[in-house]
């Protein structure tokens, strides 16, 4: 009868084993991947977010470069306006992810951004990186 109970003990004890070893190697595995997919991620939005803020600061070079042709061909106003995105620009912590501030500037930055853009009467927006199309066969 003992030798019976100390097969069903082994059994017992080598699932057991088994399921242990399982989670774990699973677990190492989920880090593994889960730390490479948070990097991919991470790229892409960083890329899209860089990509925003380059095209605010293309505009805000050119309307620069406008008023230092004419300084009047912009009302006091929008040259204001342009200042204050400038400052948002530069104030965008690129180097700091994480900082809080992040959400806020960028919404104060596209709010800006629409106000110009309707004072100046200019059908300009940001589309973002231009998506390749899907072809079907």
């Amino acid at each position: 009868m003992d030798s019976v109970e100390d097969f069903f003990e082994s059994s017992l004890s080598l699932e057991e084993t088994q399921k242990k070893k399982g989670y774990e190697e699973g677990y190492n595995h989920g880090l593994v991947a889960g730390k490479e997919e948070g990097r991919q991620v991470g790229l892409k939005y960083g890329f899209e977010v860089g990509e925003e803020l380059g095209f605010y600061r293309g505009c805000v070079d050119v309307w620069k470069s406008a008023i230092q042709v004419d300084p009047t061909c912009f009302s006091t106003r929008v040259q204001k306006g342009i200042g204050q995105m400038e400052e948002l620009i530069e104030k965008y912590p690129v180097m700091d992810p994480e900082n809080e501030t992040v959400q806020e500037i960028m919404e104060a930055l596209r709010l800006k951004f629409r106000v110009i853009r309707a004072a100046l009467s200019v059908k300009l927006e940001y589309h973002g990186y231009p998506k390749p199309k899907v072809i079907e066969f």
